[in-house]
């Protein structure tokens, strides 16, 4: 008995883990027709063990807005057979009026049959049929320029008690959306059925002119179902509802072409001004503080205020700030711009005027928002004495007057005096260094040739030359004798019979040898230079000359 009680349990569990193939498919709707701003709960049911991945909405995108896909799968045994369903459902939003087909789904070489859905209009009006559930969409102005805010505004109308929900912000390419405020909450008569109505308001700047449309946003969410006195627990019944907000066209005007300052489009701007003191010290910080105030616009859009100061003010700016706020469903930005001025010297000073130029989207002109010119007296610091300034004349060609004098001009002359006397201090000085460089550089270059000297000392001449060198001949004689002061001597005496253009042509031809005899008469190192080759290059000289009648070519021939 007890063997035949395990062969039933595991009877029992291999036809649980048996698979069974999908056996059929099916598709269905949850209502059909279906008004605009309503959703569609698409069910796909696959008898048999279904992979939970074979479901592809992706074929439904042309013609709605596909939603979350959720699965479920279900397993029953009964007389020892199993039943196992799998089951794919999708929210589907239309995107506009029509009759619209879902295409058949396959999963495992099963087919559902296409389903035709009618969308309608949504029924407005005092003779439409009460609706329980919609949502409406405005724009507060449906032509705006670039970069310009418009306000957009949802409401969503319930007719019963909302358990929970959750509203999406409507969509708009090449734009900056975000949302105004907290929500508002309100009664509303519509048709003399009383709404509960859920007000959400949008800013939008788009970021790109031409034809837009807004997508309305999507409301997803739990009511109490109505007409219901079940009770499940402590718990009421709730009925899940999809709506979405209807689209809205735009038009964005581009940038005119007159502008040519750094675009802000707005209704209002405002710059001020706040001084950290009205007293102006020499040397004392006094720090000033704009603000330029715009509204309908995002922080970024702000410019920098270019500001102008007399050249007799160092400054010293603050880095700006910026911040933002909302008021009566606007954005209203500010940008705060500091800086701290020291003015160097006293006297009256002209602060320039600061001029913003921006655009008034109301009247599609170019405004300015400006602080008016001002002129400050800066006094002097404590102990310091005001420069006599000249007075303005207008007599023409007059001779300038003499200066009083006073203390304050004995100081400035002894002043000048004392530079004039630190000036020529310092050029003696300067020419006492020049001089004792120079004696330096000749000190050193004496030692350096007593120290070549010392360490290879040339071969005095046995003898003098006894004639002075004129030819050919008599130089390769001394060139074999391989005296290096004879040989330099030598070479001097038979260049100088040459012009100035043949001495030059015979220097670079034998410069090579002549540099590695004189190298080796002054290296450090004793080293062996054998006369050869220059007795060679000389030779080659003699030969060409020979060639040429006994002149050499010229150095710059005749072109």
């Amino acid at each position: 008995m007890l063997r035949q009680r395990h062969w039933l349990i595991w009877l029992f569990f291999l036809t649980f883990c048996a698979r069974a193939e999908v056996t059929s498919l099916s598709a269905t709707v949850d209502k059909n027709p279906v008004m605009l701003d309503e959703a569609i709960t698409l069910t796909v049911t696959a008898e048999g063990d279904a992979n939970r991945d074979a479901f592809d909405s992706s074929v439904l995108l042309g013609d709605f807005v596909v939603g979350r896909t959720s699965v479920g799968s279900q397993t029953s045994v009964i007389n020892f057979t199993t039943r196992r369903t799998t089951t794919w459902t999708t929210t589907l939003f239309p995107r506009k009026v029509g009759t619209f087909t879902i295409p058949a789904f396959s999963i495992e070489g099963k087919n559902s049959a296409p389903i035709d859905v009618k969308i309608i209009p949504v029924q407005q009006g005092s003779d439409a049929p009460a609706r329980d559930y919609y949502v409406t969409t405005e724009v507060n102005n449906d032509s705006v320029y670039l970069q310009q805010q418009l306000r957009y505004t949802v409401k969503l109308y319930l007719s019963s008690q909302i358990e929970r929900g959750s509203l999406q912000s409507p969509e708009l390419a090449n734009a900056q959306i975000q949302q105004l405020g907290d929500d508002k909450q309100y009664t509303e008569l519509v048709n003399g059925r009383r709404y509960q109505v859920v007000e959400r308001n949008f800013a939008v700047l788009p970021q790109q002119s031409g034809s837009f449309t807004i997508r309305g946003p999507v409301f997803s969410g739990e009511v109490i179902a109505p007409n219901t006195n079940q009770r499940f627990g402590f718990f009421n019944r709730t009925q899940t509802i999809n709506r979405v907000g209807p689209d809205v066209d735009i038009e964005v005007k581009p940038i005119p072409a007159s502008i040519d300052y750094h675009w802000l489009p707005s209704d209002f701007v405002q710059l001020d001004e706040e001084w950290q003191s009205d007293t102006f010290t020499v040397g004392e910080p006094v720090t000033r503080t704009l603000t330029l105030t715009a509204v309908g616009v995002v922080e970024e859009q702000l410019p920098e205020i270019e500001q102008i100061y007399p050249p007799d003010f160092k400054l010293y700016p603050d880095q700006a700030n910026s911040a933002s706020a909302e008021r009566d469903n606007r954005l209203i930005v500010q940008r705060t711009e500091s800086v701290a001025m020291i003015p160097t010297k006293p006297g009256s000073y002209i602060i320039p005027e600061v001029r913003v130029p921006w655009f008034n989207v109301a009247t599609g002109k170019t405004e300015f928002a400006t602080l008016p010119s001002r002129t400050v007296e800066v006094i002097p610091a404590a102990g310091q004495s005001v420069p006599a300034q000249p007075a303005i004349s207008n007599t023409v060609n007059q001779p300038p007057q003499a200066a009083p004098v006073g203390p304050d001009t004995a100081v400035a002359e002894s002043t000048v005096q004392a530079a004039k006397e630190t000036s020529g201090f310092d050029i003696w000085h300067l020419i006492l260094l020049m001089l004792w460089l120079i004696s330096l550089l000749g000190w050193a270059l004496t030692l350096r040739k007593a120290k070549y000297q010392t360490a290879r000392p040339v071969t005095a001449p046995a003898a003098s030359l006894t004639a002075p060198v004129t030819n050919d001949k008599q130089l390769q004689q001394v060139v074999k004798q391989g005296n290096i002061s004879h040989i330099q001597a030598a070479l001097n005496q038979w260049l100088a019979q040459f012009t100035a253009a043949r001495r030059w042509q015979i220097e670079q031809t034998i410069k090579p040898e002549v540099d590695a005899m004189m190298a080796s008469a002054y290296a450090s190192q004793q080293g062996n230079w054998e006369p050869g080759a220059l007795l060679a290059k000389l030779k080659s000289v003699h030969q060409q000359a020979k060639r040429s009648d006994g002149s050499l070519s010229p150095l710059y021939p005749n072109t």
